[in-house]
């Protein structure tokens, strides 16, 4: 009986686990995954590194915002191909290429968020 109950606990532990982190929904595609690594392989940023999705244009985009000062935000499509740069850079406005980004995103979701300190 009490093999049943460590079993149950561990079970119920990994699906409570698997529930309350953001990137482990099964929509998320594979290359989000590598995305986070190399973002855990360099130093924490200011403010820390996040990856949100959102609704634009009618199709799932993700959009990493920029880390500092003159950076380009990047936003991608579901395939992991960059579409534009929202905002940052110089003019803080981008690179011009989808310049209504800001006001006609929709379903906002934090994909993954830089924990460490």
């Amino acid at each position: 009986m009490r093999i049943k109950n460590i079993f149950l606990f561990v079970i119920l532990l990994y699906v409570f686990n698997d529930c309350t982190n953001p990137s482990s929904t099964n929509d998320i595609p594979y290359w989000i995954d590598n995305l986070i690594t190399q973002f855990k392989s360099q130093p924490v940023g200011n403010p820390p590194q996040s990856i949100w999705q959102y609704t634009y244009n009618n199709q799932t985009v993700y959009y990493v915002p920029p880390q500092c000062c003159d950076q380009f935000s990047e936003l991608y499509d579901k395939e992991g191909k960059v579409i534009c740069a929202p905002d940052g850079g110089l003019s803080g406005t981008g690179d011009g290429k989808c310049p209504d980004f800001s006001q006609n995103r929709t379903n906002e979701k934090l994909i993954w968020k830089d924990e460490r300190k």
